[in-house]
């Protein structure tokens, strides 16, 4: 409490100050941008996933532990040394397993603080490198967070940039996407998604398919023609071999009449 007052009395002090020479302060809601980034919003749920299964399976060994201390209190006046032994050995090492996945899920560097770094920084060092580049656009001299632990008595809308914050992640998500959508435009087939893969794979099949009809068609009617020449050729043939042993046996006929 003495700290929050004393962090308000320096924030009243320093207010007062730079008024003096004409600085300019602005604020932003550290919560209200990230809830409206989609990305952070995916990482957390990610991150909130693993934190319930993680406390889930520590829920889980807790209760274990608990029901070998009962069954343990319940059976100890009959059961051996050995066996009250062997028991409260086991109960121990279940203990010394259930400190050991705490301090590895949840510890300062457990898989906890890892897996946000790795799901939650990004999105966050991307919100300050907003502020920064509007800083530097605005000449801002102070940047407070109304959301962190330094209290604000009071706090004006229009030095409010947490929407100018969130306008410079969305514009610099399109450019990114934009990037992105001209990079895979020139991208090789491998870089394709399978949908798009299967895509250009079925207009290919259906061109050579269709290439493939129109060879087989052009074939048919190659055939068509030949065969249709030859039945022509072959009645010539006939016809003329008709003509020549009518021509013949005219002659001959007309050499049996002289000789006759």
């Amino acid at each position: 409490m003495k700290l929050k007052i004393s962090l308000s009395i320096f924030i009243f002090c320093t207010v007062l100050v730079t008024a003096q020479k004409a600085q300019r302060i602005a604020y932003i809601d550290m919560e209200y941008i990230l809830e409206n980034v989609p990305e952070y919003l995916e990482a957390q749920n990610t991150l909130d996933s693993k934190v319930t299964k993680w406390r889930s399976e520590l829920d889980k060994l807790t209760r274990y532990i608990e029901k070998l201390k009962t069954d343990l209190a319940n059976e100890r006046a009959i059961l051996t040394n050995d066996l009250i032994q062997d028991k409260e050995d086991e109960i121990t090492l279940k203990q010394q397993e259930l400190r050991r996945l705490e301090s590895l899920y949840f510890g300062p560097n457990g898989d906890m603080f890892l897996l946000r770094k790795q799901l939650v920084k990004p999105v966050q060092d991307q919100v300050y490198n907003s502020i920064q580049d509007i800083v530097a656009r605005r000449k801002y001299d102070f940047v407070f967070d109304k959301s962190s632990d330094l209290v604000m008595l009071y706090s004006n809308k229009k030095y409010d940039i947490s929407e100018l914050v969130l306008n410079d992640i969305v514009r610099d998500r399109k450019l990114k996407e934009n990037k992105a959508k001209r990079a895979k435009k020139t991208a090789p087939n491998k870089e394709l998604s399978d949908k798009q893969k299967n895509a250009i794979a079925a207009r290919e099949a259906a061109k050579n398919k269709k290439e493939a009809d129109r060879i087989a068609r052009k074939k048919k009617i190659d055939e068509a023609r030949k065969k249709k020449l030859a039945d022509i050729a072959e009645k010539r043939k006939i016809l003329k071999e008709k003509k020549e042993g009518a021509r013949k046996k005219k002659e001959e006929n007309k050499k049996e009449e002289d000789n006759n």
